[in-house]
């Protein structure tokens, strides 16, 4: 029998610290500051500057979902993300209540500064879900 790992989600990024807070907001997780450490400019004032601000990670309070991790690099997003995040937020809702319900959290995730891509209507063989891109343009989907 295989043993399940834990694992994280890694993002290339500009600016890991304010996409790590824009994923706390979509997701509910938190950003504890690494260990030994009070607060993450308690962290970053130990690092040489250039350093300073080059990663950031938050997780899910309960422990339950994957470590979401932010690194910068140095070159911008170019392409389509080959792996993306959808963020559950209709399971077991059908029809005009699923789509209500995405339509609610896409209208509360542009506030946050997402952009709506497009919203694709239930058909024969899927349910209604939303594309959209996150704060530095990582694609990712409401369903």
């Amino acid at each position: 029998m295989s043993e399940i790992r834990k694992f994280q989600v890694t993002f290339d990024c500009a600016e890991p610290e304010r996409l790590a807070r824009f994923w706390c907001e979509v997701l509910g997780y938190v950003m504890p500051p690494p260990e030994g450490f009070t607060t993450w400019d308690d962290f970053n004032r130990t690092l040489p500057p250039e350093k300073r601000g080059s990663w950031a990670a938050c997780c899910d309070p309960s422990g339950v979902g994957p470590r979401l991790y932010f690194q910068r690099v140095p070159e911008g997003k170019v392409v389509k993300n080959r792996v993306h995040l959808d963020v559950r937020v209709g399971t077991g809702l059908v029809g005009d209540e699923r789509l209500a319900a995405l339509e609610a959290e896409c209208a509360r995730l542009v506030k946050l500064g997402a952009t709506h891509v497009q919203t694709l209507y239930a058909d024969e063989e899927n349910e209604s879900c939303i594309p959209m891109l996150d704060i530095e343009g990582n694609e990712f989907c409401i369903d």
